[in-house]
């Protein structure tokens, strides 16, 4: 079978055997590590018990075989990679990026990756949602910018409900001088490209958000908590409001 394909802002799309996930998504309950004591702020802060958490792992493919790799990594272009993710708390998941052209991509919910985007506390899921997918990163060097919406309840534009904020137009490309660099220290150590300039990260403060995120600026101001440890990056909310809250995923390749 043909592996379908969708290209735009930088990411090909590849599909295999595609079919429509079950009622919750790919589901793999599994345990993740634990993390080291919490200093607030930090990358290596555990949140409280109560908070919001949402956890990602990135995978990239390796000779057909999917491998944990440092949410920091400095990717090729070419390579495949997706997301694996778990949420303390029932909601609803939005997935958009930002390629290194300019342009903009739904990554989630969409009919080629998943189109039930509710999540279950607990449960594990993949974006895209299913076993053989995968997005390829492509476009000019430099870091993609990948926004997540999380939501403890379903959007609404005040008259029905809002499966996705409208795709905003392109725009110019994203620092096109600035090429990811590895941690030199790092690579005599590990032998790995790790570039601290990417991975999870808050919105940056009075940054501007994409056209289709503007309307939901309070969720990009909420304080954040973010964690990382043995390649799992985490962020969560300590407050118990239903408002949804906004982060990036900044991923490097060159």
């Amino acid at each position: 079978m043909g592996l379908p394909g969708l290209t735009a802002a930088g990411w090909l799309l590849l599909l295999a055997g595609w079919a429509a996930p079950p009622p919750g998504g790919a589901v793999r309950p599994g345990t993740l590590p634990t993390e080291p004591a919490p200093v607030r702020g930090g990358l290596d802060a555990r949140p409280a018990a109560a908070a919001k958490r949402i956890e990602i792992i990135v995978e990239r493919n390796e000779r057909g075989a999917a491998r944990r790799v440092d949410p920091n990594q400095v990717f090729a272009t070419g390579d495949l990679v997706r997301f694996r993710f778990r949420a303390t708390f029932n909601g609803y998941l939005y997935v958009m990026n930002h390629g290194t052209t300019g342009s903009f991509t739904l990554l989630f919910p969409k009919e080629e990756t998943g189109t039930m985007n509710r999540i279950e506390a607990g449960r594990e899921y993949l974006v895209p949602m299913t076993e053989n997918g995968w997005f390829r990163l492509e476009g000019p060097p430099g870091y993609e910018v990948v926004y997540w919406l999380v939501s403890p309840v379903r959007l609404s534009d005040g008259r029905s409900a809002l499966p996705v904020p409208k795709l905003p137009a392109a725009a110019p490309a994203l620092n096109p001088s600035i090429t990811p660099r590895c941690d030199d220290t790092i690579f005599r150590a590990r032998g790995e490209c790790i570039d601290h300039a990417a991975g999870l990260k808050p919105v940056e403060k009075d940054a501007a958000l994409p056209e289709n995120l503007a309307p939901f600026s309070g969720a990009a101001s909420r304080e954040l908590t973010f964690v990382k440890s043995n390649r799992t990056a985490a962020v969560s909310v300590s407050d118990d409001s239903e408002e949804p809250f906004i982060y990036t995923l900044r991923l490097a390749h060159r």
